[in-house]
């Protein structure tokens, strides 16, 4: 492939709810495209995307794997994402080199929890996307149900472009409506009339032509679908039943023609991000990086932007699940691993960021455990096995009290505390137990005052400072400005004092992190002689608890927005279950004989309510839990998290302890 060929290349990521069939419709891509000689099974532990020993015992895929097949004359980077929410990190960093998407949705279950987080997601990126409705061959599967349900909570421009013939047994694939062969049954005729109207609707003269002839040419049918749908303002839905491979290949051609290549910068300079580690017992470190500009190659030196060091490709890979081989090249529009790179972490920008998408925020652990190791002598490897996997997924965000020899993690579910336990002994021979999971509350500011620090002892130092801090917005984050003028406080001492801040405010007087507040540094002052950068690095965190500890904090607690449907007998039931746990709902509404409710419910007190839901409804409840960010906890609510190092209020100590100089430090 020449190195601007980017028109032959497709970067796809596969998402769905749990158990919707991602890995089987990848299994079925890999074996139809001729990249796998044999199907494997996810039930069996034998899917090739299914790498991990804890995603073939467990049947359920915990990290995003990448696979490439080719496909009429066209080479596809697919990359099959977990569905569970406790892995939704790994849907997050695969979001961001994606140029178009495939959302598998059960034809049985519908849209469902996890289907609505990755669909708002796919929205604000605007990611050209399909859809595919699954498991059609099985019992109780309602193809126009499910169309009506994406077209109502998804999007009502999801349009089919196939009528399925058959359901459940008798399914027998679908009939694309484009062709001469769609036929004229009633049911059929329904679903092009959708389709039709769909795309009618996005431009006057094809609508005044609809309601003029009651349809439309197929030629401009489709030069619309195919333009609409790369620029993300059509959503086509196909049908299939993945485990009996009916409707794979009508899929792989759908991606292929209806999915755009993606945008490149052939002659620019080298841009591009790390969106996965990995370590190979024999190359170390591998970086999975998708490159949008320039060229990198074997032996190649190439710079790291996030962390301002130069590091030497020794090898780049082309991975298809298990397999890799060395193409020695990584071109504009492409995704490969990169060997060699020993400091590479998720997220860092390689090369310039000028053609690097940003982040999209998805996943927010919202659960904290503690790590406990049986044998002492194994402390050590723990403590390096941890900081490892934390560089895998840093939302584990790994916590290490030297101290006090505690390792703390932030989790987003049970799930996940399985799969870390079944790692760190699959992985590193390790055995390790998790402590009760807690809830990762938040502090702010109770009103607006001030914090001072005059750091000018013992000597040589020299650093005064005053912050005005005051509330800001929910879900604002943390807002830093200066208004102090140079020549009383030099601006690079000002930079430090920017980079300590939001530092400073990782623990608050609770311990737990600070936010929505806006902090303005009002006055400053250096001594000609006495002052080094770094004591404002030590004043800053003074300062800032000093403010905090005038003005107060309130806690915050995460909330979840929930939906549930139960039947209506169970309601009343359900709704003195939610009341018991501080949950806020509307009024219920009642559709053919079940009671739908929504509203918001704190963490802390559903944490046991999806396993007890099952129970509550006798199996015939349905329940979708979204986080709704952070809210500010009723006064009875007390929630304190013990500190790692020193509390800046007690200034001496602290000092002391910057300076090396307290006892054990």
């Amino acid at each position: 492939m020449e190195l601007n060929d980017s028109k032959h290349i497709r970067n796809i990521g596969i998402f769905a709810h749990v158990d919707a069939g991602k890995t089987t419709t990848t299994e079925q891509i890999l074996y139809h495209s001729g990249r796998i000689r044999s199907l494997g099974s996810v039930d069996a532990g034998t899917a090739q995307t299914d790498f991990l020993e804890v995603e073939r015992s467990r049947g359920i895929s915990v990290r995003a794997a990448a696979t490439r097949f080719s496909w009429q004359g066209a080479t596809i980077n697919l990359v099959d994402t977990p569905g569970h929410v406790d892995f939704l990190s790994e849907v997050e960093r695969s979001l961001r080199v994606m140029d178009g998407a495939v959302l598998i949705i059960s034809a049985v279950e519908g849209v469902q929890a996890q289907t609505e987080v990755i669909w708002h997601a796919l929205r604000e990126r605007s990611i050209p996307t399909l859809i595919y409705v699954n498991k059609m061959d099985r019992i109780g599967a309602d193809p126009l149900g499910t169309l009506q349900q994406i077209r109502r909570l998804l999007s009502p421009q999801a349009a089919p472009v196939q009528a399925p013939f058959g359901v459940e047994d008798s399914f027998g694939g679908a009939v694309s409506l484009l062709g001469e062969e769609a036929g004229d049954s009633e049911e059929t005729k329904a679903y092009l009339q959708l389709l039709e109207e769909t795309v009618a609707e996005r431009e006057s003269l094809l609508l005044l032509h609809y309601l003029d002839c009651g349809a439309l040419p197929k030629e401009e049918l489709k030069q619309m679908l195919l333009s609409l749908t790369r620029e993300g303002e059509l959503f086509p839905v196909l049908f299939g039943a993945s485990n009996r491979g009916i409707g794979i290949e009508p899929l792989m051609q759908a991606m292929v023609t209806l999915l755009p290549p993606p945008s490149t910068v052939t002659d620019g300079p080298v841009s591009g991000v790390v969106f996965r580690i990995e370590r190979d017992p024999a190359m170390g470190r591998i970086a999975y990086v998708r490159l949008y500009s320039g060229v990198i190659r074997n032996r190649d030196s190439v710079r790291n932007e996030s962390q301002q060091i130069e590091e030497k490709v020794t090898q780049i890979r082309k991975i298809d699940g298990q397999k890799a081989e060395d193409v020695g090249l990584l071109a504009a529009g492409d995704i490969a691993a990169v060997c060699g790179w020993n400091q590479a972490r998720i997220g860092d920008i390689i090369g310039c960021a000028k053609y690097v998408p940003g982040e999209t925020r998805l996943a927010v652990p919202l659960l904290t455990v503690q790590v406990r190791w049986n044998n002492e002598a194994e402390y050590p490897a723990v403590v390096a096995a941890l900081h490892e996997l934390a560089d895998e997924d840093p939302l584990l965000d790994l916590q290490w009290l030297q101290e006090q020899r505690e390792l703390h993690l932030k989790v987003m579910g049970p799930i996940q505390i399985e799969v870390l336990t079944h790692v760190l002994h699959n992985r590193y021979g390790l055995k390790a137990e998790f402590g009760e999971p807690s809830v990762i509350y938040k502090e702010t500011p109770a009103q607006t005052g001030e914090g001072f620090i005059a750091y000018t002892m013992p000597k040589p130092c020299w650093a005064i400072l005053r912050f005005h801090i005051e509330p800001g917005e929910r879900g604002s984050g943390i807002t830093f400005r200066s208004i102090v003028r140079p020549e009383r406080l030099l601006e690079r001492y000002q930079n430090e004092v920017a980079r300590s801040v939001p530092e400073a405010l990782q623990q608050g007087l609770f311990g737990w992190e600070v936010t929505d507040l806006k902090v303005t540094l009002v006055e400053g002052e250096h001594h000609v002689w006495h002052t080094h950068p770094l004591d404002f690095a030590v004043a800053a965190p003074m300062g800032i608890m000093d403010g905090l500890s005038r003005i107060g904090v309130k806690l915050l607690e995460p909330m979840l927005s929930f939906r549930l449907s139960v039947p209506e007998e169970t309601g009343g039931k359900l709704m003195n279950e939610l009341i018991l746990m501080r949950g806020e709902f509307d009024s219920p509404v009642v559709r053919q004989e079940r009671m739908e409710i929504e509203g918001m419910l704190p963490v802390a007190t559903s944490l046991a309510f999806p396993a007890r839901f099952g129970s509550l409804t006798k199996g015939r409840g349905v329940l979708s839990t979204f986080f709704a960010g952070y809210r500010e906890c009723p006064p009875d609510v007390k929630a304190e998290r013990v500190r790692r190092g020193v509390n800046p209020l007690d200034q001496s100590r602290y000092i002391l302890s910057v300076r090396k100089a307290l006892a054990g430090t």
